[in-house]
């Protein structure tokens, strides 16, 4: 008896039986899709051993089952709502959760049947944003072949975005549970928060999707921004930028993760192990189209004397009061990335907030581990230039 059943999924979600095949045909299909340059990608079943996709640059999924299994590779389809297409889907969960934040991406290309999850365990908690990758090939119709992937494994994200083609598509409204995460223990990681919103971008964590990618030209990330700001989930990274993959490595904090709003990395949640979605710019990531990401600002220079000027006369002057903002604004937005700063008071003012920021930053093991009145919150030469190697700006007398 062969031991493979085949079939293949289409864009369009219908299935295609194709029989059954033997172990060699399916070593062909791996050997294709090693080649340098091919348009296919190998990925195995995550809980079912044996099983295979082949993800296509056209759309369509490949999909090899052992044939000891099941009869066929067809699982049977979720329940779906009690209506009728996807609008009324999203009519009625508009109707049960009123004068909230963005429930669906009008622009996004819609996957599956619009319910992925359930409501939130954990409302109260801060809302928040997890970034993953899918370690796959971006560009063609691998947003169509990665979802119906990501569909047929019960893994799906809210959200899924190509950095090539900048298209955004979507499998379910934000305020619910996406299923990307493990639980951790008895805590469903997924339903934590006010919102969980994660986001699987085409790519490996390997080689960090914001490479060479310049958000002011991706309207398509842009409204991802929009809506995920629309749940007030604040522009800042609180357990840090995620660690380089391989070898990096990111706290899985309980404690950070269940108190602090904003955007992780899947390396950062709690009770997982993956370490998706590598040194990717967070800077371009938060970066909307009024301004050019921080590489894109040759010889960026920070003066120390304006900072610590500033960090003494901005406190006790008028209220937003400016000693020197374009060197403030520079660091405030270092300090939203590294999750110390909301960015609302990121505005060239070295005010209280900033300064307590700051302080965070000289207690920090990155900023220097400083302790007592050597955490001011006033940048001395090693706090503010350790934060300058961070982030791309040189300090200067």
């Amino acid at each position: 008896m062969p031991p493979f059943h085949a079939a293949v999924i289409h864009p369009d979600r219908s299935v295609t039986y194709c029989g059954t095949v033997d172990e060699h045909h399916l070593q062909e299909a791996r050997a294709i899709a090693a080649l340098p340059h091919t348009a296919r990608h190998v990925v195995e079943h995550p809980r079912h051993p044996g099983a295979v996709f082949v993800l296509r640059q056209d759309g369509d999924l490949d999909w090899y089952q052992p044939s000891q299994t099941t009869p066929a590779p067809l699982g049977a389809p979720r329940q779906r709502q009690p209506t009728v297409g996807q609008g009324s889907v999203r009519a009625a969960a508009q109707t049960a959760v009123p004068d909230r934040g963005a429930l669906w991406i009008e622009e996004a290309v819609r996957f599956g049947d619009g319910v992925i999850g359930g409501p939130m365990d954990t409302p109260g908690y801060p809302p928040r944003v997890v970034h993953h990758t899918t370690e796959s090939p971006a560009g063609g119709k691998y947003l169509e072949a990665v979802a119906s992937y990501l569909i047929k494994v019960a893994a799906e994200p809210h959200l899924i975005y190509c950095p090539v083609t900048d298209r955004v598509g979507q499998f379910g409204p934000l305020n619910h549970s996406a299923r990307a995460l493990r639980n951790d223990g008895p805590r469903r990681t997924n339903r934590e928060g006010r919102v969980c919103i994660q986001i699987e971008v085409l790519g490996h964590a390997a080689r960090p999707w914001t490479a060479g990618w310049d958000p002011r030209d991706k309207p398509g990330w842009q409204r991802i921004l929009t809506a995920i700001r629309s749940w007030d989930v604040p522009d800042a990274w609180p357990a840090g930028p995620p660690a380089t993959y391989p070898g990096g490595s990111a706290p899985r904090s309980r404690s950070l993760w269940q108190s602090k709003g904003g955007h992780f990395g899947h390396c950062h949640v709690p009770g997982n192990d993956h370490g998706d979605p590598g040194a990717i710019d967070t800077a371009k990531v938060l970066s909307t189209t009024d301004g050019p990401p921080p590489e894109r600002r040759p010889g960026l220079k920070v003066s120390l004397a304006h900072v610590v000027s500033a960090a003494k006369k901005d406190p006790s002057g008028a209220d937003g009061h400016r000693t020197h903002p374009a060197d403030v604004r520079v660091v405030e937005d270092a300090l939203v990335v590294e999750g110390l700063l909301e960015r609302r008071y990121a505005d060239g003012s070295f005010g209280t907030k900033t300064v307590q920021a700051y302080a965070e930053w000289q207690r920090s093991a990155a900023g220097g581990s400083y302790r007592g009145k050597d955490a001011d919150g006033i940048p001395g030469r090693d706090s503010l230039t350790r934060l300058g190697t961070r982030h791309g700006f040189t300090v200067i007398p």
